[in-house]
């Protein structure tokens, strides 16, 4: 037979204790406090971007201008004197389908008939032409509050910035509200928002209309001398425009003039 085994269990209650236990526990508090620390100012870094970021892309896919519809405007002298061109574009621009508000002042018109291509900036604008460190880039006589007078200083006048010369027409392109139920668009503060509607007028001015020295174009007295924007609206011409805002998506609006304009002052482009 099998002698008896027994079992016996030791109870060892001693621990290790001293200086040295002391300073590796420290120790390991310490990385740990330190890698918390670390993780704690990475997650707020990584946040603050990831908000940033998510800020930016909402508006780059949010903040966009929609043109509603394009007419042309032919110079004229009477109703049966009129230039064979189309002297000046009407785009009716509003705001898209939740879309952020967006700053005319910043809006870069593009605009060519496949030979001339001009980039255009609201008149009002007082940074894109202006000298180095300064802001007279505005267009002459720019008026905060009169639509009108900018419309004809468009067609007729030019501005001085550091001694040099430079035609309104090819340079600039002026506006005025159709729809402000909050009145928060102004000449001098031309700021969009949801529901607002404009008129965004593009001269297109022909070297033949400048010659012919038209009177008129639409209720617009022009008879100090309307001056060429380079671009020739004949019948048959191919336009492409582009609208770009400070932020968000371009906008592109392309069409061709009609075959003939007969009789017609104003001429439906687009769409």
């Amino acid at each position: 037979m099998k002698a008896n085994r027994r079992k016996t269990i030791f109870r060892n209650t001693d621990a290790q204790v001293g200086i040295g236990t002391l300073i590796i526990f420290i120790a390991m508090v310490l990385v740990a406090a330190v890698a918390a620390a670390v993780l704690i100012q990475t997650s707020g870094t990584l946040q603050q971007k990831a908000q940033s970021t998510g800020k930016q892309a909402t508006q780059e896919v949010s903040s966009n201008l929609m043109v509603k519809s394009i007419e042309g405007v032919r110079a004229k002298n009477s109703a049966t004197a009129m230039s064979a061109t189309i002297d000046l574009l009407k785009l009716k621009v509003a705001l898209n389908v939740g879309s952020s508000p967006v700053d005319v002042n910043q809006v870069v018109v593009s605009i060519t008939d496949g030979t001339t291509a001009n980039n255009l900036v609201y008149a009002g604008n007082a940074k894109s032409y202006a000298s180095t460190g300064a802001s007279n880039g505005a267009m002459g006589s720019f008026s905060a509050t009169d639509a009108a007078a900018n419309l004809g200083k468009l067609l007729v006048a030019n501005t001085t910035i550091s001694g040099s010369d430079i035609d309104n027409s090819n340079h600039y392109f002026t506006v005025d509200r159709v729809r402000d139920e909050d009145s928060s668009f102004s000449q001098g503060n031309p700021v969009m928002n949801t529901g607002d509607m404009i008129l965004m007028y593009i001269a297109t001015t022909s070297p033949s209309a400048e010659l012919a020295g038209y009177s008129d174009v639409g209720i617009t007295d022009t008879s100090d001398g309307l001056i060429s924007s380079g671009l020739n609206l004949v019948p048959r011409t191919v336009v492409n425009i582009i609208l770009t805002p400070e932020s968000g998506v371009s906008t592109n609006a392309d069409f061709v003039t009609p075959s003939s304009y007969g009789v017609k002052e104003t001429v439906q482009l687009y769409p």
